[in-house]
C-alpha cells in the first residue's frame, strides 16, 4: 500500500469520525440550535427556508468545529480563493504538504412526498479541471493534486412551522420558544464518486448530480458503485461528447450510464441501477 492511499484511508476514517461528532455540535433535542439572527437592540430575527440561505448558514455554523478538528489531526484548512472555485475546502497534511484532500460542504432536505428520497446535490464541475486534470481554471489546486474527492453531506427535515415564521421577530428573552425551522439531521462523509448518478446535477451548468435514494448516499451505492472511479471519470470527461445511434438509425447524445456501457463494449455487471423516486399519495 502505497503512503498515499494509506493517508486516504486513514483521512477517511478520521472524516467520518467528524461527521458523526457534528451533531453534538450543532443540535440540541433534533433540532438545529440556530434560531436567527441578532442585532444590537439584542432582538433575533428568524431565519428564511431558502436552501441557499440555510446551506451558507450550515457552513459557517460548522466551519469552526472543522477547523479544530484539522488541527487535531495534523492538517490545516485552505479555503477555495474564489466563491465558485472547487472545492470549498482543501485539507493539506502538515508534515507532507503533497497530501490533500478536496473537501465540498453539501446539505439537502428530506422530500416529503417521496419517503426515503432526499433532494441530491450538485458534485462539481465535469468541465475544464475535471477533463484536463493540470488545469488551474476554477479549482484551487489541480485535480491530480488531490488524493481524494469527499462530500460531508448534511440532510434535515424542513419543520412544518406557521407561514410567517421567516418574517418573525422575537427578543432576546424568549430564545427558548423560538421554533427551528430544520430538524431531523443526517450527517455522512462520502466521496463523491460512490454517490454520483450518470445524470447532470443542474440545468445550465456542467455539474455532476448525486443519486436521491438516501439509504443508497449513505452506503456510496451510486450509479458507478460497481464499476469504479476511473470509468467514473471517463463517463463524466466525456459527458454530453459521445454520439451514439438510436434503433431507428438516427444519432443522439448519449445520456445514460447503461448506454455508455453498451459503447465502450464493458459488461452489464457494472451497471448499478437506482431506486427511482416514487411519490406517496396523500391516502397511502
Amino acid at each position: 500500500m502505497n503512503r498515499y492511499k494509506s493517508a486516504k484511508n486513514e483521512f477517511t476514517k478520521q472524516l467520518s469520525e467528524f461527521a458523526e461528532s457534528l451533531e453534538s455540535f450543532i443540535v440540541h433535542n433534533d433540532e438545529w440550535t440556530i434560531k436567527g439572527f441578532i442585532d444590537i437592540f439584542k432582538n433575533i430575527h428568524t431565519i428564511s427556508m431558502d436552501t441557499k440561505i440555510l446551506s451558507k448558514i450550515l457552513e459557517l455554523h460548522i466551519f469552526p468545529y472543522f477547523l479544530n478538528y484539522a488541527e487535531k489531526i495534523g492538517y490545516r484548512i485552505e479555503l477555495a480563493t474564489h466563491q465558485n472555485w472547487y472545492p470549498d475546502l482543501t485539507f493539506i497534511k502538515k508534515k507532507n504538504e503533497s497530501i490533500k484532500f478536496a473537501v465540498d460542504l453539501k446539505t439537502t432536505y428530506n422530500l416529503e412526498s417521496y419517503p426515503g428520497f432526499c433532494n441530491g446535490f450538485t458534485l462539481g464541475s465535469h468541465g475544464e479541471y475535471f477533463i484536463n486534470r493540470d488545469s488551474t481554471k476554477n479549482i484551487q489546486y489541480p485535480y491530480n493534486q488531490y488524493s481524494g474527492h469527499f462530500c460531508l453531506g448534511i440532510i434535515y427535515s424542513r419543520a412544518k412551522l406557521e407561514l410567517d415564521i421567516e418574517t418573525k421577530k422575537y427578543s432576546l428573552d424568549a430564545l427558548s420558544t423560538i421554533p427551528s425551522i430544520i430538524n431531523n439531521f443526517t450527517f455522512f462523509t462520502v466521496e463523491k464518486w460512490k454517490i454520483a448518478s450518470d445524470k447532470s446535477g443542474s440545468g445550465n451548468t456542467a455539474n455532476i448530480g448525486s443519486i436521491h435514494f438516501i439509504r443508497d448516499i449513505l452506503a456510496g451505492n451510486g450509479v458507478f458503485a460497481k464499476a469504479g472511479e476511473e470509468i467514473f471519470d471517463d463517463y463524466w470527461a466525456n459527458f454530453g461528447k459521445i454520439q451514439i445511434e438510436t434503433k431507428a438509425g438516427k444519432r443522439k447524445t448519449l445520456s445514460s450510464f447503461e448506454e455508455y456501457i453498451a459503447y465502450r463494449g464493458l459488461p452489464q455487471k457494472i451497471l448499478n441501477p437506482v431506486p427511482p423516486m416514487r411519490k406517496v399519495k396523500p391516502n397511502e
